[in-house]
């Protein structure tokens, strides 16, 4: 950039106006750079919340799809109990889920048939870890309903959003935010009233014991979802190996206690009932679950343990409606829940907690947890 000054010349000032010329363009240029940089890191930081927000919509929306699992799992398990009158509760469950799972691994690998042969190491490890660590809590809640109110598996369950804080808490030797320990405290008391829960009912049984377990399996599988050292995996190869490794926990119970291979078409003996076989598979496991391992890892490992227990508030509500309508389209006696005030109050709670975080400032990744610093 070229400056023009009115001052008289001396022998050296050629060489003055140079000088001066040279120092104003570098001062321009880092000006220019400056400008530049504040803006990427503006545009950046916009898209850091943009992202962040998606991600918590995202994840309510799959947590929205886990509440359809439970009139509708429900109901198919009324169903199916007309066929297994004398079989426990958990190899409905069991043949349920396996079934579920077992079908949806199918169609992601219809999808990608190569899928297998593709699969890297940090691949098999997650998705295996995924998939274990989903499938025994599924087994320990299912079975946990069996010796405890529905009410105490849906309050116990939600251990994980006190779990995570307290792992994250000691992992990263920092203690959570106060909008962060509001919001778990928030969700917590909601699901309480929204369950209905008595404390004065609570005994530590088999069932209380078996759900606890289960909460810090869902724990683990969220913890592992959001571990650096995965971050470029293909998700939705991660997540064939997930259905599968959960089919197969569940099948070694529905192996113990099928007496005959044929029971499996029980599932589809009707056309109602595979049709909401079918509804459940592609909802409650395709639907949520790519959602899940997709969008999660955008998120806090503690924010998404908030958003997850939303699930019990979408269950309610569906369940004000559903289960007739499901009746209907089986011909099995299922009746409406009725509305209460602990589904307005319990309800609030959590949709609060929920706006205020995803509210919350979105925190920079630290420089460890880049991409170019993670290795497989």
């Amino acid at each position: 950039m070229r400056v023009v000054t009115l001052a008289p010349r001396n022998k050296d000032g050629n060489r003055a106006v140079q000088e001066f010329d040279m120092r104003n363009a570098a001062e321009f240029r880092t000006g220019a750079v400056s400008a530049r940089l504040a803006m990427c890191l503006a545009n950046e930081e916009s898209e850091a919340v943009s992202s962040h927000r998606t991600a918590i919509l995202m994840l309510l929306l799959a947590t929205a799809a886990w509440g359809y699992s439970f009139p509708g799992g429900k109901a198919l398990q009324i169903d199916l109990a007309a066929d297994f009158p004398t079989r426990p509760g958990i190899y409905l469950a069991a043949l349920m889920l396996a079934s579920r799972f077992g079908v949806a691994a199918v169609i992601l690998w219809i999808i990608q048939p190569r899928a297998f042969g593709c699969l890297r190491p940090g691949e098999w490890r997650q998705g295996i870890g995924l998939g274990v660590f989903s499938g025994l809590g599924m087994l320990l809640q299912a079975d946990g309903l069996n010796y405890t109110t529905a009410s105490a598996v849906a309050f116990l369950t939600q251990g994980s959003a006190v779990l995570i804080p307290l792992w994250v808490a000691f992992r990263d030797r920092r203690l959570p935010g106060r909008r962060t320990v509001l919001c778990v405290f928030m969700v917590i008391a909601g699901v309480a009233i929204l369950g209905e829960f008595d404390w004065r009912a609570l005994h530590f049984g088999r069932g209380e014991a078996e759900t606890l377990i289960s909460s810090c399996f869902f724990t683990a599988q969220i913890l592992w979802l959001d571990r650096p050292i995965f971050r470029g995996n293909d998700m939705l190869r991660v997540s064939l190996l997930m259905f599968l490794a959960i089919a197969c926990v569940l099948a070694l119970v529905v192996a113990k206690h099928a007496e005959s291979a044929n029971e499996l078409l029980k599932l589809v003996a009707t056309g109602p009932r595979a049709g909401l076989l079918v509804s459940l598979t592609a909802v409650c496991s395709l639907l949520a679950f790519l959602l899940m391992n997709h969008w999660q890892p955008h998120v806090e490992p503690t924010t998404a343990g908030i958003i997850y227990c939303a699930e019990p508030l979408f269950a309610t509500a569906m369940a004000l409606f559903m289960p007739a309508m499901l009746a209907s389209w089986l011909q099995i006696n299922y009746a409406n829940e009725v509305f209460t005030p602990h589904l307005l109050l319990g309800g609030g709670l959590i949709t609060v907690a929920n706006v205020l975080i995803a509210l919350k400032p979105v925190e920079r990744e630290p420089s460890y947890l880049s991409r170019s610093s993670i290795s497989f």
